[in-house]
């Protein structure tokens, strides 16, 4: 029996399915995984992905984290792929729970599925610091400079920078999710970054499944491995 096989009869088996997914399952709607430094990105910034997206930059270099974040993280055409559509599909009918999700694009909710846990917030999502008047991510693209409230204050998007800790409550809820599975799946993450790496180990089931183009450091703990596109694999099943 094919990996994708057996992850089809443990899907139909289920009713409380929790899937935690990374960035390879925005990289097939086009949105670019901003780990992966491309030639444009040298031309054009003088620090590293992860200096600018720290707390310290966005504090002590607004004006330029900005010019990055407009840049790299706002992909405001993007669309849902084959695995959000099937996840969206699979909580319509009863069987999955949870999605869990690194990613902060909104693909998610965009395809339908209700129940999504942020770990690291959304780009759709952005907050005045002094009055905490909501703006949408359409007013930050089409800002220049640093985004200004009408208070004058400055505006940041409701995203977990590096140095900043996950929301509590949904770090509670996404651990309580996962301990609950029967099937859990991951996918499109290298499972590199913590603290959201770890919650796996809250999983105490025995249908674990990793669905990556490339070996993970947890493959060994897993009970099935399916290696490839995310999206080919999920439109199979």
């Amino acid at each position: 029996m094919s990996g994708i096989e057996q992850l089809k009869e443990m899907i139909d088996r289920t009713d409380n399915l929790v899937f935690f997914g990374g960035a390879g399952v925005s990289t097939e709607s086009g949105i670019p995984d901003f780990r992966s430094v491309d030639g444009l990105y040298h031309q054009k910034y003088d620090y590293p992905p992860e200096t600018i997206l720290s707390h310290t930059f966005y504090r002590r270099k607004t004006e330029e984290f900005y010019r990055f974040y407009r840049d790299k993280m706002l992909c405001l055409t993007a669309k849902p792929n084959a695995a959000h559509i099937k996840l969206a599909q699979w909580e319509e009918e009863g069987k999955l729970k949870a999605v869990i999700t690194q990613n902060i694009d909104g693909l998610h909710q965009a395809a339908g599925s209700k129940k999504v846990l942020e770990l690291h917030g959304s780009v759709l999502r952005n907050y005045c610091e002094r009055c905490h008047k909501f703006y949408d991510a359409e007013y930050i693209l089409h800002s220049k400079g640093v985004p200004v409230c009408e208070c004058g204050g400055s505006i940041k998007p409701d995203v977990v920078l590096y140095e900043e800790g996950l929301d509590n409550d949904i770090l509670q809820e996404s651990i309580r999710c996962i301990s609950n599975a029967d099937v859990l799946i991951i996918g499109g993450t290298s499972l590199a970054v913590y603290p959201a790496a770890g919650l796996i180990d809250y999983y105490r089931g025995n249908k674990l499944v990793l669905v990556n183009k490339t070996p993970t450091p947890k493959d060994g703990q897993a009970d099935l491995v399916v290696t490839g596109s995310i999206g080919e694999i999920f439109s199979q099943l």
